[in-house]
């Protein structure tokens, strides 16, 4: 019998670069009728961000190669649960005639639960999940663990399908008691084929000069931390390892803004390494590939990171990454490379140590840009879809097994509904 094609929507918070690649993936897709609900246009439009402290709108398309709909939020915009409040979410999902929801919002928002509701009451396959590696919050507050370890199995109990998007997640999700023919792996992905080419792209001589580095100088090296400069991202950590490890003719380039900026340009005074130190701010995603691609080597100390696209990002271009332990992208991306790249978090001392190991080894590291490169083939908005569609096939083999409400009508129809919605709203 022929394969069947699905009709799904995904709602989603806001457009987001890394999710925009894996839309216009799974609209490419024959088996699946592709619709995106937005409940908010931050991002493509030029909004606050306050872990950046200042006004944000990426340079790259996110709205282009795939069919969406803006729901009107009638909430404060905040990050209160009433800040996403979309009450359009209900009809357009009664209406839209979908074989199942994909939802993309945090259960802590009123949208969340306005879409859960919706599908329920059409017995539409409502499929959710988490990017958490880990059920420790990131507040280290032992009532907030308390409530997590009791409220989540209840919680994803709703879900149809539970998404994961690593390896520790899926782990985490059976230890929450979520049978694993319930659980969908996701990979957490980037648009692979635009980083490949931008990177192929980047000059890197003319960025390191940008950087007041003697490019023709074959024994310089570059170390880059790229993340929003916020406490559990832990920059400080590794501002303190690179003074420690003084390695020599090396640099350490800060990509990213937040809060830790003042303390960190401070210290990096105080450290005496301040003439090797060079804080970028905040970085556009276009500007990105030409950073990755002249850097020798990314690190990420986080003491809390549920994935960490940035790992996807640099290996993409040929930059090797060494992470924490608290970051989810370890086991599935770093691991597989180069396992000894992984340290323990809020271990300054053990850093250091962890970077004079990887560059007195410079022709293993030179030897990693290729490997890093060949592992980000299996990774990628491909098997993103992959997993979206065996999640849907699932939830529909069950419903097959203990049929409840009706699988509902055609693809015209949907397209009808579609514009309806977008006309009326």
């Amino acid at each position: 019998m022929p394969q069947r094609r699905y009709r799904v929507l995904e709602v989603a918070t806001h457009p987001v670069q890394y999710a925009s690649a894996n839309f216009r993936e799974m609209a490419r897709h024959p088996r699946i009728d592709l619709s995106v609900a937005y409940c908010s246009l931050r991002g493509a439009e030029a909004g606050h961000d306050p872990e950046f402290g200042r006004t944000v709108q990426w340079d790259v398309p996110l709205l282009d190669g795939y069919p969406w709909v803006q729901v009107p939020n009638r909430g404060d915009g905040g990050e209160s649960f009433w800040g996403l409040c979309n009450p359009g979410l209900w009809k357009l999902i009664r209406s839209g005639n979908f074989d199942a929801i994909i939802g993309l919002t945090s259960y802590r928002r009123a949208s969340f639960w306005i879409t859960y509701l919706a599908a329920r009451s059409r017995g539409i396959p409502f499929i959710f999940g988490t990017d958490a590696s880990t059920i420790e919050p990131r507040e280290s507050r032992p009532w907030k663990l308390f409530l997590k370890r009791r409220a989540w199995p209840l919680l994803f109990r709703l879900a149809t399908q539970v998404l994961v998007v690593s390896t520790p997640g899926r782990e985490m999700m059976q230890s929450l008691g979520v049978p694993p023919d319930r659980i969908a792996l996701l990979h957490n992905t980037v648009d692979n084929a635009w980083w490949l080419s931008a990177s192929d792209a980047a000059d890197r001589s003319a960025v390191l000069a940008s950087w007041g580095i003697d490019a023709t100088d074959p024994d310089e090296r570059v170390i880059v931390f790229c993340a929003k400069l916020q406490p559990w991202k832990r920059p400080l950590d590794l501002l303190h390892a690179f003074a420690k490890a003084a390695l020599p003719k090396t640099s350490l380039i800060i990509a990213g803004e937040g809060p830790l900026r003042p303390q960190m340009e401070s210290e990096a005074a105080t450290l005496g390494v301040a003439d090797r130190v060079r804080f970028l701010g905040f970085v556009n995603q276009s500007q990105l590939p030409a950073i990755y691609s002249a850097s020798d080597l990314m690190v990420l100390p986080s003491e809390y990171e549920p994935f960490a696209m940035v790992v996807n990002e640099a290996m993409l271009c040929g930059c090797p990454v060494a992470v924490s332990d608290r970051v989810g992208a370890a086991k599935d991306l770093v691991a597989p490379v180069a396992p000894d790249f992984i340290f323990p978090h809020d271990d300054a001392a053990a850093l250091a140590d962890r970077l004079c190991r990887i560059f007195s080894d410079l022709a293993r590291l030179k030897s990693l840009r290729s490997a890093v490169r060949k592992r980000m083939e299996t990774w990628s908005p491909r098997e993103n879809v992959a997993g979206a569609l065996a999640a849907i096939d699932r939830a529909h083999a069950a419903k097959r097994k203990f049929p409840g409400a009706p699988l509902v009508a055609n693809s015209s129809d949907h397209a009808e509904s579609i514009a309806s919605h977008q006309t009326s709203e």
